[in-house]
This record gives structure tokens, sequence and C-alpha cells, in this order.
């Protein structure tokens, strides 16, 4: 069984520059849990200063040390807090994933008159005037950083398009003319036409002088950092022909082979999920959007769905060594763009799924062990307040993985609405049995293992005074409540 990574962080964590001491004070609690590595969120300063996530990244080499955008520390804290907590976490035994977020650049500092193209925002490849000027936000100097680590000024030579044109004082999107008369770069997905451009300035990659100082930029982040991993935002935005020359480059650089993942979110879409892990060489491990979307959809749909059909379709089912499995994430959380969360009731069912079987690699949500509130603007306009709860059950699935999911495996995913599986557990490691419903009381006969014959099971779950006795062939019929779930353990 692989380790468990979590998120650790969300859309609206408070901007009270906490996050990295948080970690500092919790990485020992973290380990106690299981929890074996962490993805922070990006530690550079952003467009909107001490009040941004991070992804409206501006200046890549400023992790919370300069004056700029308004502020010294990043939303998180500063850049001694964040090297701190992370040397405290990898000292507890948690490694720690640096967020990678390179598709574009916001904020410029200056602005350059430039030959652009406006395109049409539901089909990029489709022109929609003839070669003008603009006044673009192309220009990054960093004054504030005064080229400290780095004297590499970006201008309109390192983006292919930008969402701005100062002169008329209008939004759109405008393909970049560049020397050599190249469009947009090509993606795996279609989606738009071309899915090259994302939103602020987008790095063109087919310039040299970019992949250099990408490079150039990795190699300073890491040894600064001491990070033991990335995940890659935006991917389906970027050729993987620049994160293959990237990380390749990162991998030789630091004679080590670390763990990648990135974010290709493309729900109910296993092919591009397929696509992309064939052109980066199986080399990166991808987000499982498809069985997050499965598990959003039974979270919705109750007992009318087939939870026997919960891994069809899905990464995990199809090639479960490069996935990394979520119930939810920062994008899918309410109140964001691509809103899907898994309700309440199925939380638990779902971290079973992802926990306690022995395919991909775990990864929880922040608000799921800690809860969250918030209050944002929904699509109506109005402000809405939302409160996340805490997954109850959750510390307890995490030790059940560590301790109780051992031996030989067993699968019962027979039942439109109640499945199960098992492990027998192998010497000194002890076994368990699962059973999950979202409909009625479930019950299932499933083997748990001849060495318990005759032993007694308890509801590891629940507070419950039922217990199960294995007959002589190792079997029994196990139970569950009716929209929940059951975890059957040997009685001490």
């Amino acid at each position: 069984m692989t380790g468990v990574m979590m998120q650790y962080f969300h859309w609206y964590y408070p901007n009270d520059g906490s996050l990295w001491n948080k970690l500092k004070n919790e990485s020992e609690r973290l380990v106690e849990l299981g929890i074996t590595a962490v993805w922070l969120p990006p530690a550079f300063k952003a467009a909107a200063g001490g009040y941004s996530v991070g992804y409206d990244v501006y200046d890549l080499y400023d992790l919370g040390e300069f004056d700029q955008k308004g502020t010294v520390k990043t939303k998180y804290g500063t850049k001694q807090e964040y090297l701190d907590s992370i040397k405290i976490a990898n000292e507890a035994g948690v490694h720690v994933y640096a967020d990678i977020v390179v598709n574009h650049l916001a904020g410029a500092d200056e602005s350059e008159k430039i030959k652009a193209i406006k395109v049409n925002p539901d089909d990029r490849n489709e022109e929609i005037s003839e070669p003008y000027d603009i006044e673009a936000f192309t220009k990054f100097t960093y004054p504030g950083r005064n080229k400290t680590y780095s004297d590499f000024e970006w201008d309109f030579t390192c983006f292919s398009g930008t969402d701005f044109d100062a002169i008329k004082e209008e939004t759109g999107i405008f393909s970049i003319i560049n020397e050599a008369g190249e469009g947009w770069e090509e993606m795996i997905a279609d989606e738009k036409g071309n899915y090259d451009y994302l939103m602020f300035s987008d790095i063109e990659f087919r310039n040299p002088a970019v992949r250099e100082e990408l490079k150039k930029w990795g190699k300073w982040y890491k040894e600064t950092a001491g990070f033991q991993g990335v995940r890659l935002d935006a991917v389906k935005h970027i050729s993987p022909k620049f994160y293959n020359e990237w990380l390749a480059s990162m991998r030789a650089e630091f004679g080590e082979d670390f763990f990648a993942v990135a974010e290709y979110w493309a729900p109910g879409d296993l092919p591009s999920l397929q696509k992309y892990i064939e052109a980066t060489e199986r080399k990166i491990s991808l987000f499982d959007s498809s069985l997050h979307h499965n598990f959003h959809e039974a979270s919705t749909k109750g007992s009318d769905y087939d939870l026997s059909s919960i891994f069809n379709e899905t990464l995990t089912g199809t090639d479960p060594t490069l996935s990394v499995t979520v119930v939810d994430n920062h994008d899918t959380q309410p109140l964001q763009a691509l809103e899907a969360p898994v309700q309440d009731w199925f939380k638990p069912l779902a971290y079973a799924f992802i926990l306690l079987r022995p395919d991909g690699y775990p990864c929880i949500f922040y608000p799921d062990l800690y809860g969250a509130t918030y209050t944002d603007k929904g699509n109506d306009g109005n402000d809405h307040e939302i409160q996340l709860s805490p997954v109850e059950e959750l510390p307890k699935l995490l030790q059940l993985r560590h301790t109780h999911c051992n031996g030989a495996f067993h699968d019962y995913l027979d039942h439109p609405n109640s499945v199960g599986w098992s492990w027998e557990g192998i010497e000194d490691a002890k076994g368990c049995v699962v059973l999950l419903s979202n409909g009625d009381a479930g019950k299932k006969k499933m083997y748990a293992g001849k060495h318990y014959a005759g032993k007694i099971f308890y509801n590891f779950l629940q507070d419950t005074d039922e217990k199960i006795k294995i007959d002589t062939n190792g079997e029994s019929e196990f139970t569950c409540p009716a929209g929940s779930i059951a975890v059957w353990c040997l009685e001490s």
C-alpha cells in the first residue's frame, strides 16, 4: 500500500499568513494520522498579493521575501516560515509536494505595444480580427526584487496570448504574433478549438529562453525549499513536451526520480487522461478526475447509483499505479468554478474507496480533516456562507489503512447498492472486512480468512454491541447500516 497525501489548504483558507506555521505545528499529528506527504499551495508571490490563493502567479522567485504587490509575506506566511515548515515536516517524516504554476503570469509591471489577433473565446482557432496593435501587460521586470536570484525579464516574446488591450480598454483573448508566425501550441485536448490559452499572459514554451529560465528557476526552487515532489497545475493548457523536458532536467540535476502529479481535470474523459500519460512517457501521475466525477454523481443519485460501477471509466480502474485519488479539492469545493462537491453522507464511503483498497495513491482534502467556514458569492451574485464539516470517520479510516489493510485482498463489487471487500491480514498484521451501502441496510457473505475461524469481529467505526462470528470456512454474513459503511475487525 502507498502512503497518503493531503492537500494542505483549500480555496478559502484565511488570509492571515498562518498556514506555514500551522503545518509546522501539526506535522507530528499528521504522522500519527498516517499522512505521509502534503501538497502545499503555490508559495510564490501572486498578483493579488496577500489575498491570493497563489494561482495568479506574479513572481516565481518571491516566496514571501520581497515587498511586491503590497505585501512581503504571501497569504500563507513569509519565506522563512515556508522553509521552516518544510524542514519540520520532513524531520517528522512528511514529504512535501510543491505546487508548480507556470502556465501563465499575472500582474505585469509594464505594458507593451504589440501585434495581436483577437480570437473567438469559444473557438480559439477562429480569428475575429486582422492583426493590429494592442497595448498588453506583458512586461515583468520585478523592481521589488531588483534582479535577486535571476535577472531574467519577461516580455511579449515570452507569451503566446493575453486577455486585455489597454488601448481600447477591452477584454478578450488575443493571440500574440511572434517572429516565427506561430499560433497556439498543440494540446492534448481540443476544447474550445485549442486549449492553450487559460488566463492572464499565457507563457510561450516554444521560446528556448523561457524553457531555460524555468529550468533554472526549478533548480533554484528545489535547492532553496527542499521539497520531495511536485504538483503540476493546469497541464491541460501546457504542451506535454515542456514537462517532459523540465522534469527530465530536474530529475537529472538532483539524481532522484521525485514524485510528480499533474492536474489534468477532465471528468468523465478517461481517454484524454490516457493520452496525457502516453505523451509524458508514463513519468507523471494524474489526479483521477473521472473517479471524482463518479463520487459526485453517486452522492447525488443515492440508491439509484450502481456502486458496482464506481471504478468504471476511471484511471484507478485502468492504470492504478499512476492514479492519485481524491474525494474533493479546492476547485470542486462549493462556490468554485468547477464546483462538484461530494455530499456529506457519501464522503465516508468515498474515503473508504480510496483509503481501504489497494489501487491508487489517495489524497485527502484539508476541510475533510479540519473543517472550514467561509463566505463568497454564488452564481446568483449573492453572498453564501458555507460550512464544511470534518468527516468524522476519516481519522479511523486513515488508521485502518495502515493497520488492517494487509495480506490477500478479496473484492465484492457485485451489487448495485451493497459492495465490499476484505483483507486477510498477514502474520501479526490484522485484516478487516469492509461493507458499504448507498441504500437500505446492507448484508453480504464475505471471506475474512480461514485463520479467523471461530473468532469474533466487531464494528470498528460504529459504537454497537453487534458481533459477527467467523465460520469454519473463514466466512460470515457481514452487515452495515443504511447509506453508510461498516468495517469489521478482529476483536482483541
